[in-house]
């Protein structure tokens, strides 16, 4: 038997003489990854399978009702980490909904690699307030692009910085390289 090559690390290994088939090293994280994948395939296409999870999991649940109670009340830094992130997410959700309610009202520029970069304070999108939307602040550019957009586009939004009046801005996707 020949060396092989591991399909995800990439380094050659010398296969078990048990299972010639194999195409995965041993490393712990390949090893991870392949029964990972074999169990979400199986979930996939196995409804049987996919009903034994289903029903152990809630078996489970049944037996431990007072499970993520003791959890939370032992682990209150992961709860707060928890919460404060699910307040961003909460409100750039809101503002996403408000952004698709809104797009007649709003002068939006769709830009090739889908970024938004909007004029105006994002408090008055979550107030769904129109009438404050032709000063462009630098700081609230970056406010929006670090918040609801990508962190590549804040170096992008510095560079608009000194622009008055503009309803909007579409950012060409070469500029989103830095």
């Amino acid at each position: 038997m020949g060396e092989r090559r591991c399909r995800y690390c990439e380094k050659t290994f010398q296969p078990s003489k048990y299972q010639p088939q194999q195409t995965v090293c041993s490393e712990s994280l390949c090893q991870k990854r392949r029964r990972t994948e074999y169990r979400q395939q199986k979930l996939k296409t196995d409804e049987e399978y996919r009903q034994v999870c289903r029903d152990s999991s809630r078996k489970w649940r049944s037996e431990n009702p007072d499970y993520w109670k003791r959890y939370r009340e032992k682990h209150l830094e992961a709860v707060a980490q928890n919460r404060e992130k699910q307040q961003g997410r909460d409100g750039k959700q809101r503002l996403l909904d408000l952004l698709r309610n809104n797009t007649s009202v709003l002068d939006l520029k769709r830009s090739a690699a889908a970024v938004w970069l909007l004029n105006g304070e994002a408090a008055d999108l979550l107030r769904n307030n129109t009438t404050s939307y032709t000063d462009v602040r630098a700081d609230r550019i970056q406010a929006l692009a670090a918040t609801m957009v990508y962190p590549s586009a804040l170096a992008c939004a510095r560079s608009f910085a000194s622009a008055r009046a503009r309803k909007c801005f579409s950012l060409p996707i070469g500029m989103l390289g830095s």
